[in-house]
Parts: C-alpha cells; structure tokens; sequence
C-alpha cells in the first residue's frame, strides 16, 4: 500500500481509535493512539507497527490494554533472566549478609537462568514452573527446591509491583518434596565422653567444651567475646552469680542472634570455666609473638585474632575427630555438637521445656531479652548442672 492509500484509510477511523500510516523507511505500518495525559497536559501516546494495517492495530490495541492495567511500556520484552536479576540487585534487604547473597545468586545461576531466564516473563505460565519445579526433585533438598521457587516467586512479584506483569504465576505453584537431605544426628553419651577425653590436646578443644556442653550455636560462638564471658563467681550478691557467658551476639547480619529469644545468658559448667582460662592465657601469649592481631575481643579466632568463619571451624572441628577412633570425621559437623547438647539434656531428663530455653529456640518458653545477672540463676544453671553431672567426673583428667 502506498502512503497516499495509508493516508485515504486513516481519514475513514472513527474518532478516539487513533491512527494507522505507512512509514516508508521501515516499510511497516505504525498505528497510533492517545491513551492519556500527563500532569503538563502532554499526551500520551501508545504505538504498534505490523507488516499489514491489521496487525499494527492489533498489536497496538494489546499495548493500550497493557497501559490500562498500569503495565510499563515494552514490558512485554522483559525476560525472566531480566526480573530475576533486577530481584538480586535491587530487591533483597540492604541488610542481607553477602554469604545469602551468594547462596541466592548460586541458586539463580544453577536452575533458573539455564531453564528460565530466556522465556519471556509475560508468556511464561503455571505449568512450565510446575514441570520445571519437578526436574529439581532428583538434584536438590526439599528445602533447596523451596528456596528456588521463592527467588523466582519474589523476583516476579517485584516485577509485578513494577508494572512489567499483570500477574505471578509462580505463586500458583507448589515446591514438590526433593531427595532426602542429610539427616542430623548426635553423639551418644559414650560418644561425648570420647570426644572431650581424646581431643584434649587439640587447640580447638576450648571450642569443642564450649559447644558440647552449653549447646550455644556456631555462629554465637564465633561472635563470643570476653568482655561477655564471665569465669570467676560473683559472691558479693545473694544468691551468688555463677561462672557464666552472655550469648547476646552472633555471626550474622547485625550481630544479632537468630531470633529475640536466642539471646541468652547461660551458666558454664566447671569444664568449660576450666578450658576457657587455660584458652584465654594462650591466646595472649599468642598476642605478644604475633606480628599483627586483630584485636576483637574474640574468644576463638585465627591465628592473627580475626574471626573464624563457618568453614575454619568445620575443617577444625574434622581435624580434631580424628583423634577418636570410633568416629568418621566427615560424617560429623559442629552443629551436631549442639544436637548432642539437647540429646544428652533429654536423656538426663531435663523437660523440653527447658532444654528449648537453654538452646534459645524460638518455639521456646518467653525469656527476657536482656537478663540481669541477679536473674541468672536458677533457670540458665540447669544445662551447666546437668553437664556437670554427665561429663564432669569423665573427664575431669582429661
């Protein structure tokens, strides 16, 4: 059709269904209409183009519905790569820790880029996230399969938020149960005793003590401080304030423990007062011969005095094993030191109840969130009791 053709058949539309011409340089049609004004009084325009008069009208009839239901312009480009991408920059908390930002990014770059992140996020539907859900049930954990799904969720509910979707599939989709993740486990009683008997001699021993018998997680060992562990009794007060540490901090974004009632004081068995003092006097000889340190305040660290991270202490904690023979090192995580901390309590028949206040669990009983040391006892005694009880005549030589 020529020009002056696209021109006779623009003049016989109907007012307010916009226009149709011919442009010659790009040899389609373009169809135009004002879908509105902006706050000067300037229009807004929506156009399309078709290789026939038809398809221009069309397509720009889909770009005016898109502009009704408040959809950006030439959203309908945006890919799933793109939104998922613009989630990981932009859409994650400013207080997110760089170690979820990497597990994110890993998820992303492993099963949703290679399957997803060309498909065109406005076409993609329910079923193609069901049937990829169900390819990651062979590879991943239940709660991997989750964590997937709930990157792609949030990256297209973000989108939605932004006008470039009308809707989020993704939340019609169920997360199917994956491969059996690895089952935790704990020490058996006989199994503690070789533990704290045999690594005795290992440096990370203070380490082990600690997290064996107050049941403290890994990553609030790796905060611990000095300034808030506490080896000497207090006696100038009535009841007297036994050895104690204040879990009140931990390796994670802020500091802060995992939740409100993970913040904790705990009374230290006479073990633990015991390997703690021995630790402190080698750590400041280890001060004065380094050539730099790191002066935290930490209790276990490197070798320079800067914080251990949950590699450092897993590898450790594998080396120390070692020296009990009736255990495989790479069957055991310290995170199973705290299982064996609640298993032991169970068997000493300590109620749920407590044991859940001494391992600060969220499901747990309400404790205070700063707890005056008059407050001490005899709630947070209970696990050093009890420890004491269980190991201390075993491996009071050791």
């Amino acid at each position: 059709m020529t020009g002056e053709g696209a021109k006779s058949k623009e003049s016989r539309r109907k007012p307010g269904e916009g226009s149709v011409y011919w442009d010659e340089d790009r040899q389609r049609f373009i169809a135009e209409k004002t879908v509105g004004y902006n706050a000067k009084g300037g229009r807004i325009t929506r156009k399309a183009s078709g290789k026939t008069e038809t398809a221009a009208i069309r397509a720009l009839s889909k770009r005016v519905k898109d502009y009704e239901a408040g959809l950006v312009a030439h959203s309908e480009r945006i890919t799933v790569g793109q939104a998922v991408e613009d989630w990981l920059n932009f859409g994650l908390d400013a207080d997110t820790d760089d170690a979820t930002r990497k597990k994110y990014q890993s998820l992303v770059n492993t099963h949703i880029l290679p399957n997803l992140g060309g498909r065109k996020l406005r076409d993609l539907r329910a079923d193609e996230v069901d049937n990829w859900l169900q390819t990651l049930r062979p590879i991943l954990s239940t709660s991997s399969i989750q964590q997937v799904k709930s990157s792609l969720n949030r990256s297209v509910r973000r989108a939605m938020a932004r006008g470039y979707v009308d809707k989020n599939v993704v939340e019609l989709c169920k997360a199917p149960r994956g491969t059996r993740g690895r089952p935790s486990k704990a020490f058996t009683l006989d199994q503690a005793r070789d533990v704290l008997t045999l690594t005795s001699e290992d440096q990370f021993y203070p380490y082990i003590v600690l997290a064996l018998l107050t049941g403290a997680r890994t990553e609030e060992l790796r905060a611990l401080r000095w300034q808030h562990v506490h080896l000497d009794p207090d006696n100038t007060v009535s009841p007297p304030i036994p050895p104690h540490m204040e879990v009140w901090r931990s390796d994670r974004a802020g500091g802060d423990t995992k939740t409100r009632k993970s913040r904790r004081t705990l009374a230290l068995p006479a073990q633990a007062v015991e390997q703690l003092k021995k630790h402190r006097t080698k750590q400041a000889a280890l001060r004065l011969k380094a050539k730099s340190w790191a002066d935290a305040d930490l209790v276990f660290t490197t070798g320079v005095g800067s914080e251990l991270d949950a590699a450092n202490v897993r590898r450790t904690f594998r080396r120390a094993l070692r020296k009990v023979p009736s255990l495989n090192p790479k069957e055991w995580t310290p995170q199973e030191l705290r299982h064996s901390f609640v298993s032991a309590l169970s068997e000493h028949g300590i109620p749920i109840e407590e044991i859940s206040r001494l391992v600060g669990h969220k499901g747990g009983s309400n404790v205070t969130e700063l707890i005056y040391r008059k407050q001490i006892r005899p709630v947070i005694q209970t696990g050093a009791q009890a420890m004491d009880d269980l190991f201390g005549e075993s491996t009071k030589d050791a």
